[in-house]
């Protein structure tokens, strides 16, 4: 059997030039070819590939790899032990960075710069700490997280507890329509909708009515944030989120 060279390339998961870089240089000639010259790979030539592109995986020079394969006084164990060596070298280098890079990441990430006791004084039984993983993996790669870590990450005890009182005011004030029975829809509670959306402008992000629904869907969505809310008033949750909407819509 002799296959193409576009057959061996998807195969060995290679670019067709680098096989015919390997013919090039006589690490890999194809054994065979048909009338019109084209490159045919025997089941041999698959073995001997296979064995380069395991050298190359370890780092192996493709000078090297050739003196590997073809000389017969060639140590390959001895080769391979030089290698693990070199390899192992590397891998300490590679764990260091890894390990500073960890370090720095946690240190950007750790936007919200308190000692325990102080988050529980703004954040009470609340530690945002334990949901960052989420929030990265969710909307890490938006400008509105970005903008959000660079604004919060001077942010100040002082800063946290403001904002933390700003936004339970919000929600007071939404509260008590809702217990008023006042519309969502209303122009009290859309007002109070929009001051929502100012106040996470203002503190995180620029915060576009498409967004600020999304929010608002969310607060019902997921059950973590519709305790949250629940647990300020109930139905609060439904009533923010259908007042967020209105007030997108009226600004349509």
């Amino acid at each position: 059997m002799s296959y193409p060279v576009g057959r061996i390339a998807g195969i060995a998961k290679v670019t067709v030039r680098t096989l015919h870089h390997y013919d090039e240089i006589g690490l890999l000639v194809p054994g065979a070819r048909n009338h019109a010259g084209h490159r045919r790979y025997t089941d041999t030539d698959l073995d001997r590939l296979q064995q380069i592109l395991f050298y190359r995986e370890l780092g192996f020079p493709l000078d090297e790899v050739a003196v590997l394969l073809d000389d017969p006084d060639a140590d390959p164990l001895e080769h391979l032990r030089r290698r693990r060596q070199l390899l192992g070298e590397r891998i300490g280098r590679l764990q260091e960075m890894a390990a500073a890079v960890d370090k720095a990441m946690e240190a950007r990430r750790m936007n919200v710069r308190l000692t325990p006791e102080e988050k529980f004084e703004v954040f009470g039984d609340f530690d945002p700490d334990v949901y960052e993983d989420e929030v990265h993996e969710r909307w890490g790669t938006t400008d509105a997280y970005r903008e959000s870590q660079r604004r919060t990450a001077a942010y100040t005890k002082d800063d946290w507890k403001r904002l933390t009182a700003e936004m339970d005011a919000v929600h007071e004030r939404m509260a008590a329509l809702l217990d008023a029975g006042a519309d969502p829809a209303s122009d009290a509670a859309t007002a109070v909708a929009e001051e929502h959306r100012q106040f996470i402008c203002r503190a995180y992000y620029d915060c576009t009515y498409e967004i600020h629904t999304g929010i608002g869907r969310m607060y019902v969505d997921d059950e973590r944030f519709t305790a949250t809310y629940e647990a300020i008033r109930p139905g609060l949750a439904v009533y923010l989120r259908d007042a967020i909407l209105a007030n997108a819509a009226r600004r349509a």
